[in-house]
């Protein structure tokens, strides 16, 4: 078993329940037109989070430390004594300039600000789920974080993301060049654990001076702190612009310009994406997800919520009850 350094999981969420929360953003949103990033699907509960604690619990009993991000509240469930968790608010570690914030991306972006938190570390959102035991070395590995290499083309279709995507690659293009780095790393870009079908993807885009786009999975992403404070510091400006945006904005960035950057640096460790697997809840697949939970399918799932999500409420109480007979038992962080 190779020994690595502690690793700390981060994870948030907001109630869009709490009624000052409610307040407070229509204050900002009267500001903004209707747009993905003030839909109510970017803040709608699922009330499942203690199911997340419980996947932690069985299936990542190793994990350092928990850091709870809210704006403030925190579940009436949850055992804040735990030795394990720490309760973060946005202003312990986002700064001034930029709150309050009803952007995800200004939550991701600074969290190599959050006290204690250590050089290696998981990002997760509330949906993303741990269904089968897991170790220091899927997330790290010799001290480098675990991804998958795979170039892509970006879909910039309606209501995606790929306008986000694109603005964090032409990040990267500005910064690296491709024909450099690719001599230094094609022994990780091209290795077997990315899959065939990475390398299949891989190889035709070679060709392209620049980098095209990367795939991802939309599943929890293995960080250094290093590499926040490396952007944070050669392009502040790019950073602090989408910062100031109170919710999300097509042209922003987000999380994956650190975990593109690390990729296309050679800063990663290779992993097999068979491992998880990202559902978008809806009619076409529920039955299929819900299968996977069951079966537990992967090691990590994620449930994500999209606007197409229709009967939400029975979809929601639906999962929930195949993720509690999957953790039926309360975790240590619940009282």
């Amino acid at each position: 078993m190779e020994r690595t350094q502690p690793i700390d999981f981060v994870i948030p969420w907001v109630s869009d329940t709490d009624t000052a929360w409610q307040k407070e953003r229509e204050k900002y949103q009267k500001a903004y037109l209707k747009t993905e990033g003030t839909s109510d699907v970017r803040f709608r509960d699922w009330d499942n989070l203690q199911y997340w604690f419980r996947s932690v619990e069985s299936n990542a009993p190793w994990v350092n430390r928990i850091h709870l991000i809210t704006c403030g509240h925190v579940p009436t469930w949850l055992n804040r004594e735990h030795p394990k968790l720490n309760i973060v608010t946005h202003r312990d570690y986002i700064p001034e300039d930029f709150l309050p914030t009803f952007n995800s991306h200004t939550i991701e972006l600074n969290l190599h600000r959050i006290p204690n938190l250590t050089e290696n570390f998981v990002y997760f959102n509330d949906d993303i789920f741990l269904l089968r035991p897991t170790h220091e070395t899927d997330f790290f590995k010799n001290n480098l974080p675990c991804d998958t290499f795979s170039l892509n083309c970006i879909f910039f279709g309606y209501d995606s993301v790929g306008h986000i995507h694109g603005a964090d690659i032409a990040f990267i293009n500005q910064f690296i060049h491709k024909s450099e780095v690719s001599r230094k790393n094609w022994r990780k870009w091209f290795h077997p654990r990315n899959g065939i079908k990475s390398l299949i993807r891989t190889s035709l885009l070679m060709p392209w001076p620049w980098f095209p786009g990367f795939y991802y999975q939309h599943l929890a992403n293995s960080y250094q702190k290093k590499v926040f404070n490396i952007l944070w510091e050669i392009a502040p400006e790019v950073l602090y612009n989408t910062c100031l945006c109170k919710f999300r904005e097509d042209l922003n960035v987000n999380q994956w310009i650190f975990k593109f950057w690390q990729l296309a640096t050679g800063n990663f460790y290779p992993k097999n994406p068979a491992r998880g697997h990202c559902f978008h809840v809806k009619e076409s697949n529920l039955e299929i997800l819900c299968r996977a939970i069951e079966k537990k399918s992967y090691q990590m799932i994620c449930i994500n919520d999209v606007k197409k999500t229709e009967n939400f409420q029975c979809k929601k109480e639906l999962i929930n009850k195949k993720l509690e007979k999957l953790f039926p038992r309360k975790s240590l962080y619940e009282l």
